[in-house]
């Protein structure tokens, strides 16, 4: 194993000469895939075998990038190469404001098998477009081309049937995000059952687990933003207490958990106490998710046509789960491929828009 492992840094020899040419080819994929749009500047990462017959498959060395340099800026020298876990070449420190160089995340992974991170995105992929990973028949594989936006005039009607006006054969959408108050959902399920549970339910739910982690992190969030209202004098703000009794604390939330419904407030700190509090009215029955007639078709349809759907709205993610995963018409999170709420910004900012399309990419 050591004369393995040192061979490949012989300057003069065939197998420095691999390494050498391994950790090249590594830095001109990278620069290759991000002009193509295949990465994003810090994103994904790559790696490459040394391949040389004269050494044991498993006694091979990997060459891997750094993290945290741009991909069109990766050179030769960036790389790491290493046999079984441990860094026999490491890239030097370069001067400020560089920062100090740091192996990929990846490496334990890249490690253990090549091909396993391909494979693992390959899987949800599949997933994400409804087909049966599992097997290798997929059906056919659909034009990648129909891009979110690309035909900005045409309409997706809330049938689902919609088609491009090229071959009728592929989606005028690659994408959907839907909001789920008065789109997916009535109004008045929101108002007249979500709301009031909620409302009611709070006290109830603070005492039963207010020594939980989850809760302490809720009381945690809702302090912050009531000492937030109180600077900007916003009206029903009341204070927490940090160290008070635990019946006083309970009722100091109570208070303003009903002012910020009463206003229908859409902050993060009382859409994830709402959510919490939800998961229990779901997880009784006391709760079921009322949707339009034609939502189940319409994510149905979508999801047949390899369109992903995802959903924006004030809510949580955990109640946007919860929400889709108890309907009147069963489970319906099997559409749908991802969730958003106000930790990307509020609804009404058009960065929150922007920050969701570049996700989606």
């Amino acid at each position: 194993m050591a004369a393995a492992s040192a061979a490949p840094f012989t300057i003069n020899g065939a197998v420095g000469s691999r390494v050498k040419e391994t950790r090249a080819l590594i830095s001109e994929v990278c620069r290759q895939f991000y002009h193509l749009g295949w990465e994003s500047g810090t994103g994904g990462s790559i790696t490459i075998k040394v391949h040389d017959d004269s050494i044991p498959k498993p006694n091979q060395l990997i060459a891997m990038p750094p993290a945290g340099v741009q991909k069109e800026r990766m050179m030769e020298e960036d790389m790491y190469v290493s046999p079984d876990g441990f860094m026999l070449s490491e890239p030097l420190p370069k001067s400020w404001p560089n920062k100090a160089p740091k192996c990929s995340d990846y490496g334990p992974l890249f490690l253990k098998a090549e091909c396993y991170r391909y494979l693992f995105d390959a899987a949800i992929k599949l997933y994400q477009l409804g087909l049966n990973r599992s097997t290798p028949s997929h059906g056919p594989i659909r034009s990648p081309n129909a891009v979110l936006g690309r035909h900005r005039n045409a309409k997706v009607s809330a049938k689902a049937g919609t088609r491009s006006p090229n071959n009728g054969t592929e989606p005028s959408r690659r994408c959907i995000v839907l909001d789920i108050e008065g789109t997916t959902t009535p109004i008045s399920f929101v108002t007249d059952v979500l709301f009031p549970y909620a409302r009611d339910s709070v006290g109830k739910h603070l005492e039963l687990t207010y020594d939980t982690a989850k809760t302490q992190d809720d009381i945690k969030l809702l302090r912050a933003q009531v000492e937030e209202d109180l600077e900007n004098g916003v009206a029903g703000a009341v204070s927490i207490p940090t160290n008070g009794e635990k019946e006083e604390i309970i009722a100091a939330v109570v208070t303003n958990v009903e002012a910020m419904i009463k206003a229908d407030r859409k902050i993060t700190s009382l859409k994830q106490l709402q959510g919490h509090i939800w998961r229990t009215g779901f997880q009784s029955s006391e709760l079921e998710t009322v949707v339009f007639n034609d939502v189940p078709e319409a994510l149905e349809k979508w999801h047949s046509l390899g369109i992903k759907v995802y959903i924006y709205s004030s809510g949580s993610r955990l109640a946007q789960r919860l929400l889709f995963g108890n309907t009147n018409y069963g489970d319906l999170r099997k559409y749908l491929c991802g969730f958003f709420d106000t930790t990307v910004g509020n609804k009404k900012e058009m960065k929150s828009y922007i920050e969701i399309t570049e996700s989606l990419e």
